[in-house]
């Protein structure tokens, strides 16, 4: 890669992840035990599918690892921390697959929150099910495997609708920008 895309590239990344560490800050609903309803998902799935998923990878990296010490953690110990926060966002860099491709804004966030809630998913079952039987949504779960789906899975799908909707509104005048066709 040539210097001076190397360096768009990273003050992207700097650009991106500030802005989803601010979009994390604004949560119209918190959950009790972690996890909100936010649009901070948005910047680092742009992110992805701009520059594949390889620097997704390091972008979504720095952003879990930052937003422990910007937005605060909810945790049970450091197997909590390491699982909701830092791994969480890995599987985020799969929106990368949707490179250069027509809709892979879309299917490609699609895949990169269904690898969020999976990593959310084990945690719930592992560290969190010392919550079960609990209450979500008005309804008290005994199971920790549906526990943390419906947990888990009522934000970041809500997470993810609100992306792709915003990603719809924005699909003509940024095409080319979600296509990378700028960077060529």
């Amino acid at each position: 890669m040539e210097k001076s895309k190397t360096t768009r590239m990273v003050a992207e990344a700097g650009i991106l992840i500030a802005l989803a560490l601010v979009l994390g800050l604004i949560k119209p609903y918190e959950f009790p035990q972690g996890g909100s309803i936010s649009l901070e998902m948005l910047p680092l799935f742009l992110f992805c599918v701009r520059w594949g998923a390889g620097p997704g990878l390091i972008a979504c990296t720095a952003f879990g690892v930052l937003q422990v010490f910007v937005q605060g953690a909810v945790s049970y110990g450091w197997a909590s921390i390491l699982l909701d926060y830092v791994v969480a966002f890995f599987p985020l860099a799969l929106a990368g697959l949707g490179r250069g491709r027509p809709g892979g804004i879309y299917w490609g966030s699609a895949v990169g929150a269904l690898g969020r809630f999976v990593v959310h998913f084990i945690s719930g079952i592992t560290i969190y099910r010392i919550l079960a039987p609990t209450a979500v949504l008005g309804t008290v779960f005994d199971d920790p495997y549906l526990y943390s789906a419906v947990y888990n899975g009522s934000y970041i799908a809500v997470d993810l609708i609100l992306c792709i909707a915003v990603f719809a509104l924005a699909h003509k005048p940024l095409e080319k920008y979600y296509l990378g066709e700028d960077l060529r």
